[in-house]
């Protein structure tokens, strides 16, 4: 049992194939970065191709095999010629990280339904089309497999510090979504899971950075007193892609420095 449970109990990746979308900066590149330091072959997918060829240059640096590809995740003929391209270059996939991601802040009253259509289709739909293009070659090479989504405490809170209507709905599909989809694969061996992150250090929040006072008043909204590093979001990637986390699926994990707590 002991030797069972050792073999269970591993954060390592090795053999792994994995994808990362909005892999060319801020928390995908950082989760990209983590699962080749863990042994996966890694996937670059980000829509700005040279963003994507140098993540994918640190991580052949590292000793890992990589590629970049570009895709409109919110474009289905591109999600299917990018999860081609990956079964193609490496022969399957284990691994799907959906963090692409769009925000587009205006007041309720104020925002084009073309700007609501952009935010939904990444978020959502761009979701939902990249886990089951990567669920239907799971489910063919029948290994199963891990597919993370990055959801946000925005899905859980209506915020308050300034208008966010399109992602706060968005992040709240994905949340539910991330429930439906692990329930309707769990048979099959594909867990699908979510991270939580609250604001994290990257150029997705540049703009609120140019306010010092908001900056400050987000920072004493959470009880650890500062915002997120994209790296302390690979750990929890690197946890739930890996069979430390065999037993996991439906889950939405906050990295939040306790603000969902409160």
């Amino acid at each position: 049992m002991a030797s069972d449970l050792k073999d269970i109990v591993s954060f390592r990746l090795d053999g792994k194939v994995a994808v990362v979308t909005g892999g060319g900066s801020g928390i995908g590149r950082a989760i990209a970065l983590a699962f080749a330091q863990a042994g996966a072959w890694v996937a670059v997918l980000d829509r700005d191709e040279l963003k994507a060829v140098a993540v994918a240059r640190e991580i052949v640096k590292l000793g890992q095999q990589s590629f970049a590809a570009t895709a409109d995740v919110s474009n289905e003929a591109d999600v299917e010629r990018a999860i081609a391209s990956v079964t193609n270059e490496f022969g399957g996939l284990d691994i799907l990280v959906n963090s692409a991601g769009a925000a587009i802040r205006k007041p309720s009253v104020e925002l084009p339904l073309e700007d609501w259509d952009k935010v939904i289709a990444v978020n959502v739909t761009g979701t939902f089309l990249m886990s089951r293009h990567a669920a239907r070659v799971m489910l063919a090479g029948k290994k199963g497999g891990s597919i993370i989504n990055i959801a946000s405490i925005m899905g859980f809170s209506g915020g308050g510090l300034y208008p966010n209507i399109s992602y706060q709905t968005s992040k709240g599909a994905v949340v539910n979504m991330t429930r439906a989809l692990a329930v309707e694969w769990a048979k099959e061996g594909i867990r699908v899971n979510a991270i939580a992150p609250q604001w994290v250090n990257t150029p997705f929040i540049e703009a609120l950075r140019e306010k010092p006072e908001l900056m400050e008043r987000i920072k004493a909204m959470i009880p650890m007193g500062r915002l997120a590093e994209p790296e302390e979001m690979a750990g929890a990637a690197v946890f739930l892609a890996s069979t430390a986390s065999s037993m996991v699926t439906g889950h939405i994990l906050a990295v939040d420095g306790g603000f969902l707590a409160q």
